[in-house]
Order: structure tokens, then C-alpha cells, then sequence
């Protein structure tokens, strides 16, 4: 399998990023994104922080802790208001059978119910 040889750099063009106006315009692009990229990498003396990917797993596992507490907190809050609803109308029904007057039985004596 041949293939063709690449084409030669351009004359005049340097290795520090002289003149490449002869250079197709992605071509130039690519090495003005390098270039710029260089810079910023030694201006920002930028280095892989290789404790990075382990911070950021323990903060996406302790995100999803956290939403699971709060889903289930929900559940619970939302269990514990249907349950007080209930409780209150069995109460007021309580009230309404203790407060009726019945024939057939003594009327309870009245407790206080603190």
C-alpha cells in the first residue's frame, strides 16, 4: 500500500511560528490554536491535578447521597402529614361518638386530655 509523501513545510515558514501565510488557512489555524495553547499552558503554569477525577467521583457519590436523603426525607414528611390527617379525623370522629348523647349507655365522665 503506497501512500503520497506529505507535503514540505512551506519556506520561510519557522518552527517558532514565523510566517505561514503560505500555509492552507486550517492549517494556520491549528497552529495558531497550538501557539495560543502553549502560552496559556506556560502563563498558567497549568498541570494535571491527578487527584482531581478521585475528588470529583467522592463529590458526584456524595451528590447522590445527598438527593437520596432528601428524596427519602420527602417520602417520610409526606407519610408523617397523610398519617396526621388521618389521626385527626379518627379524632373528630372519637369526639363526635364521645360528645353524642346515647340512651343505652352512661355518659362518660369528661377527661382532660393534655
Amino acid at each position: 500500500m503506497t501512500t503520497s509523501p506529505s507535503p514540505a513545510p512551506a519556506s520561510g515558514v519557522s518552527s517558532n511560528g514565523g510566517s505561514f501565510s503560505s500555509l492552507p488557512r486550517w492549517r494556520q489555524f491549528l497552529l495558531h490554536l497550538c501557539n495560543t495553547a502553549r502560552h496559556l499552558g506556560a502563563t498558567l503554569n497549568w498541570h494535571r491535578d491527578p487527584d482531581y477525577e478521585r475528588r470529583m467521583s467522592a463529590l458526584r457519590k456524595d451528590r447522590q447521597r445527598i438527593e437520596s436523603e432528601t428524596e427519602r426525607i420527602r417520602n417520610e414528611t409526606e407519610q408523617l402529614r397523610r398519617e396526621t390527617e388521618r389521626l385527626k379525623e379518627l379524632n373528630s370522629r372519637l369526639d363526635t361518638l364521645l360528645r353524642r348523647p346515647d340512651s343505652s349507655s352512661p355518659t362518660p365522665p369528661a377527661a382532660d386530655c393534655n
